[in-house]
């Protein structure tokens, strides 16, 4: 007899799976931009001329610090590492279960934030545990 865990359907794990490749892809991208930034910051070679980071508001090149550019660095990796985990997690079919309540993390939640493994309600009875 199969067990009636809750989990999402094979269907709803490929809609899922297409989302975070594409996060991915995008946050591998301005990791790689992010890394260029801090090895050749400092330099005056060609590359200090690109636009890499400018704002509409203001039409001026921005130019982040190496420490600053360094600390995004290190939040795009870990986001990285969050993103190939939940991939992971789709292909055991573990994906969009909280790891504390065991129910299923709702759809809206995991379209915002796809590497999520917890509930709403399971993070902030975390958070309040941890206030204590």
């Amino acid at each position: 007899m199969a067990e009636n865990k809750p989990r999402y359907s094979d269907a709803e794990l490929a809609e899922f799976k297409a989302i975070i490749e594409e996060k991915l892809a995008k946050a591998k991208a301005e990791y790689n931009t992010l890394r260029q930034v801090v090895m050749h910051n400092g330099t005056n070679d060609i590359e200090d001329t690109t636009p890499s980071f400018r704002t509409v508001e203001d039409d001026g090149a921005f130019q982040l610090s190496k420490e600053e550019a360094s600390q995004m660095a290190q939040r795009q990796y870990k986001f990285i590492q969050n993103l190939e985990a939940a991939l992971i997690r789709i292909e055991n079919k573990t994906y969009g279960i909280c790891r504390v309540t065991g129910k299923l993390i709702p759809k809206e939640r995991l379209r915002l934030v796809p590497h999520a493994t917890l509930t709403v309600e399971a993070k902030e009875m975390l958070a309040k545990q941890g206030k204590n």
